[in-house]
């Protein structure tokens, strides 16, 4: 069952991904957002300048591509030294919130890719914020939301300056919320029932969840009914924001005078691996990138300074999508990225036909 999918995916920025699609279509990205301007938003900034803005103050669900706000966080506490990034945390107390099968193989990949850094079965908490954006494990998302403070994040927003952004909450413990709030129900009683809770019932089951997963951990054995009607519904009520809001805060991030030197260091830390390819370090001073998916829904963020001093930041949002868009913007949102980043005329194009 695929639900919160990794979306970093193969983009290696400049040297590109291999497919198995053997004709993608390069422009799908752009085709579907004219096509179908009430299931997507837009915003594109080069050098200060909005090239393209759609549907910039919709409220979207924005799947994983919300762990940016936590890696904030993570950088502020760490910057403050009120955590200790090179703390060593059981692997353990991750494992209670990974939910096999739900996160396209993320937090098991991101084990196998941190193995050498795993001493005596525990991992650092620097490992584990990266793990969450690289990899995007849900796991660790949870645990660090745990670490960070619930009230802190929450704060974090306010710190930023955003006013357009739901709640962020346990992604694992949401998974359970049908099966704990309504047990024994199935199909579309049961979706009815999960529509019809109000945002603050939804969020309290989501806190008991996740104290019953810290204890129990048979409990995360059974999700219960989570067909594909009921992974609408929890979708759906993901935590929501715009693209004006995240292209606001790429740019913070990204002209470098928001955060003191010691929360950049660290937010850079987590947020530009792409710089470990030396194909991407030889053309870009800084890139970052957080995605996010579900079946119905994909997200993505990107900000980046190239080596001449160019400065780009765009959000895209998707939501209402069949399977067969689902699989045809994952692979044309890496050509749409490259793009953006590489070819300065392709930006005047998405302008124009954004605007038309």
């Amino acid at each position: 069952m695929m639900l919160n999918k990794i979306m970093f995916g193969c983009l290696l920025v400049v040297t590109g991904c291999k497919t198995n699609d053997p004709t993608p279509d390069k422009d799908f990205v752009l085709k579907f957002i004219k096509e179908n301007p009430g299931r997507s938003s837009i915003k594109l900034v080069r050098n200060d300048t909005v090239f393209a803005l759609h549907n910039g103050d919709k409220m979207m669900p924005l799947a994983s591509t919300a762990k940016i706000i936590l890696a904030i966080e993570y950088a502020r506490q760490a910057a403050a030294g009120e955590i200790n990034a090179a703390e060593m945390v059981p692997v353990a107390d991750l494992e209670k919130f990974n939910v096999s099968g739900t996160d396209g193989g993320a937090h098991i990949n991101w084990l196998s890719a941190v193995s050498a850094k795993i001493i005596n079965q525990k991992i650092s908490i620097r490992e584990i914020s990266k793990g969450m954006i690289q990899f995007s494990s849900n796991a660790n998302q949870e645990w660090l939301i745990e670490k960070l403070g619930p009230e802190k994040v929450e704060a974090e927003l306010k710190n930023l300056g955003v006013k357009n952004h739901d709640k962020v909450f346990f992604l694992a413990s949401s998974l359970f919320v049908g099966k704990e709030a309504f047990p024994g129900l199935k199909d579309n009683l049961l979706v009815e029932k999960l529509r019809g809770m109000s945002n603050s019932d939804y969020l309290t089951y989501i806190n008991l969840i996740h104290k019953k997963l810290l204890i129990d951990p048979s409990y995360k054995s059974d999700l219960g009914d989570f067909g594909t009607d009921v992974q609408k519904v929890w979708s759906d009520r993901l935590t929501g924001s715009t693209v004006t809001e995240y292209a606001g805060i790429l740019k913070k991030i990204n002209d470098r005078k928001f955060f003191s030197i010691e929360e950049q260091k660290y937010l850079d830390e987590i947020m530009e691996y792409l710089l470990e390819n030396p194909a991407n370090s030889h053309v870009f001073e800084h890139i970052g990138i957080k995605g996010g998916s579900t079946l119905f829904v994909l997200t993505k963020a990107v900000y980046a300074t190239d080596k001449k001093g160019n400065k780009v930041e765009f959000a895209y949002f998707f939501n209402e999508l069949s399977n067969e868009e689902n699989s045809r913007l994952q692979v044309g949102m890496n050509y749409f990225d490259q793009n953006i980043l590489l070819k300065p005329t392709f930006v005047q194009e998405v302008k124009e036909q954004i605007s038309n």
